[in-house]
């Protein structure tokens, strides 16, 4: 029970890290063009890993290739690309609830891909998630941030990509969760160096409100996060930290109304609650996973996340 406890203050102290990473995505882009910072974000991300890795001693291994070549383009350069760009036109806390709809990309995807069919009260949730982003996403009002909304739910569904994919990987390899993600993070960084060089942006500005940023996004959201995110997932049951994430975005909002003045319309804030509740019964909807499963479940994370 003390350990049970130690990893539900884990998590606890992970949903505000992770929830407000949003907030410091967001101040950093005042400071950085999109595709820089996000560029910037994982390779101090990548730094702090490595970092982690060498101080448990760990062999910085090989890990099966395809898969990490395909997770590091898809879940960490499109995943951070889109979601960054998202944040430039709109507010942190409707990108991250749009973004967390992967866990119903994941349903769509593992569906053809791993033979995986929705149950019983998944069907609710998924009606419920899709109208909270017709709420969200509010076809009948055309502005800017409408393209911001619809990049963010690319986001989660490149997210949801990686995830199918590492879950099809376990089945046929054994692999070591926070290698892989060293490994494809590292490997995320080719094309978002490429995108950072050949897009067009402002000049960064180099100041310690983007250092801040980084500091936090890069070594507290991506590179501890991930660590403290594997540390819950060896001590609590999967469905447990799946409810507990749900506060990530509700940190975000939050934070966003707090301190960026970050206001929703009526329809917007409706689709946010139809949303959460959606992502509450697909976590209970979930099995639970057994002790040792419960790595397993690691790769189904962006780390950054955001």
């Amino acid at each position: 029970m003390p350990q049970e406890r130690r990893a539900a203050i884990v998590m606890a102290l992970l949903s505000l890290v992770w929830g407000y990473a949003w907030i410091t995505a967001k101040i950093g882009l005042d400071h950085a063009g999109p595709f820089d910072f996000a560029f910037l974000r994982v390779a101090v991300g990548v730094l702090t890993l490595g970092a982690i890795l060498l101080w448990q001693r760990r062999p910085l291994q090989p890990v099966p290739w395809r898969a990490a070549i395909f997770m590091g383009v898809v879940q960490t350069a499109a995943f951070l690309e889109l979601n960054t760009w998202a944040l430039v036109d709109s507010g942190p806390g409707k990108t991250s609830i749009l973004t967390f709809t992967m866990p119903f990309w994941v349903v769509l995807f593992a569906w053809p891909v791993l033979g995986e069919r929705l149950r019983g009260l998944q069907w609710l949730a998924a009606s419920l998630a899709l109208a909270g982003l017709v709420a969200i996403l509010e076809p009948w009002r055309l502005e800017a941030s409408t393209t911001s909304k619809l990049l963010a739910v690319l986001a989660g569904a490149t997210w949801a990509a990686g995830v199918v994919v590492a879950k099809r990987l376990h089945g046929r390899v054994q692999t070591d969760a926070l290698q892989l993600t060293f490994w494809q993070m590292l490997i995320g960084l080719v094309p978002m160096a490429l995108i950072a060089w050949l897009v067009p942006q402002r000049p960064v500005d180099w100041s310690l409100p983007l250092a801040g940023a980084l500091a936090f996004s890069g070594v507290l959201a991506t590179g501890l996060g991930w660590f403290m995110w594997l540390y819950v997932l060896h001590r609590l049951p999967a469905g447990t930290t799946s409810l507990s994430s749900l506060a990530i975005p509700v940190v975000a909002a939050v934070s966003s109304a707090l301190q960026l003045g970050e206001r929703l319309r009526p329809a917007e804030l409706g689709g946010m609650c139809a949303i959460a509740a959606a992502l509450a019964l697909n976590a209970r909807a979930a099995p639970q996973a057994v002790p040792g499963e419960a790595t397993d479940a690691a790769t189904t994370s962006p780390g950054r996340r955001r």
